[in-house]
């Protein structure tokens, strides 16, 4: 994309940054073989973030904000009770 820097590879980059980003991924395979969203509908709620939120995001916020989408809009959990309120 024109204006964005080059990405940089870390040569040994570890799968996960971060703890919560191997629970992300758990909880998204684990919700997709239940069958309360399939794939189409995850990458769906990534594509659907507003530009300066997806822009913003590392890869797994996307998946976050994906999951969260999805179960509020599945009737999973409420926004409130996702906001841990």
């Amino acid at each position: 994309m024109i204006g964005f820097p080059d990405i940089v590879e870390e040569p040994d980059e570890p799968a996960f940054h971060a703890d919560w980003e191997a629970h992300v991924l758990a909880l998204n395979a684990a919700l997709i073989r239940r069958g309360v969203y399939n794939l189409d509908e995850f990458r769906d709620a990534i594509e659907r973030m507003p530009p300066a939120s997806y822009l913003s995001a590392s890869y797994y916020e996307k998946w976050f904000t994906a999951i969260t989408t999805l179960l509020a809009e599945k009737g999973v959990a409420t926004p409130e009770e996702l906001a841990g309120a």
